[in-house]
């Protein structure tokens, strides 16, 4: 008789602690999430809005071919830029979490500072340099080309001939892809590098020497012992970088221009332009799945590739 207050008074104390948080989450998460899902499966009214009607012909126009290689083209710019983050955050984190603790906290706040930035602000940066009349081409097409033109007249060679010719004309870089994954990796790099550096960071590097004792070289330490110890690091940044790069919308709008667009410009289109809330609606939660599965099967793969790793040692 004394155990059944004491359980009910420890509901009551847990339903106090979550009771605020589980709250926000139903209303400001689960909620609009049903309508969203509720909303997939209406039709467009004659002027906007929504037919609360049964229709799965939004999730079939999905697969027009049209926005399928508007989706392919999305999935390779995230897993770009992923890649570009990883190959670029993992030197980083391992290169600041070997230093010093007093040199440590000083360079993970030269990785902040920049970014605390306003998001729309740095990404405009960018389109100032990458378009063509911004600084990369006014370089490339006014000092570098003059130089190269003062080379070739006072050392007549045939190399300066391509040269000058490559440099007459602007780079492509405004308005593609490339310009997007620029934008992209710039913005989500911290994501890369912080979880990577917390996973270097806390990693016993005793066991990097025995490893090394037992006569394996650098690389091997790395892929054997540093790579798959540091693994969940890799994983949680991948994933940090992938999600908000498969819904990007700024970026693609500013650097893409009107020639190159992604899922995220696709959805806003539809909500803000087209009206129509229910196909937008069901590209949305396509996408969302995507990404779901996709989690799942990089967290199952980062999984598994860390367990066989410490099973087979050095």
């Amino acid at each position: 008789m004394v155990k059944r207050p004491r359980a009910r008074r420890e509901i009551i104390r847990l339903l106090v602690l979550i009771g605020p948080s589980l709250l926000y989450l139903v209303t400001f998460f689960l909620v609009p999430l049903f309508l969203v899902f509720a909303m997939s499966f209406g039709e467009r009214g004659t002027y906007g809005g929504v037919r609360w009607v049964l229709n799965l012909g939004n999730y079939a126009r999905f697969f027009d071919p049209l926005y399928l290689r508007i989706f392919g083209r999305t999935v390779y710019i995230a897993a770009a830029t992923m890649l570009l983050c990883l190959l670029i955050g993992y030197p980083l984190a391992y290169f600041i979490a070997t230093r010093s603790p007093r040199w440590r906290n000083g360079l993970l706040l030269l990785l902040m500072i920049p970014f605390w930035t306003n998001f729309l602000v740095r990404t405009y940066a960018w389109l100032l340099l990458l378009r063509d009349a911004g600084l990369i081409n006014t370089v490339w097409t006014g000092a570098l080309h003059n130089a190269l033109l003062g080379l070739a007249g006072a050392v007549p060679l045939p190399i300066w001939q391509p040269l000058l010719e490559a440099t007459a004309n602007p780079l492509p870089l405004f308005g593609t892809d490339r310009a997007i994954i620029i934008g992209l990796v710039y913005a989500w790099l911290p994501e890369m590098v912080l979880p990577c550096y917390a996973a270097i960071e806390r990693l016993d590097f005793s066991i990097v020497e025995a490893a090394q004792d037992l006569y394996a070289n650098r690389f091997k330490s790395f892929t054997r012992v540093i790579l798959p110890m540091t693994m969940p690091g890799v994983v949680a940044g991948s994933i940090l970088v992938f999600i908000p790069s498969l819904g990007a919308y700024v970026t693609p709008d500013l650097l893409g221009g009107a020639k190159t667009i992604m899922m995220g410009n696709v959805i806003y289109s539809q909500f803000m332009s087209a009206r129509d809330y229910p196909f937008g609606s069901a590209v949305s939660f396509v996408l969302m799945a995507v990404m779901l599965v996709g989690t799942l099967i990089y967290f199952r793969l980062g999984t598994a590739r860390t367990q066989v790793a410490g099973e087979g040692g050095v």
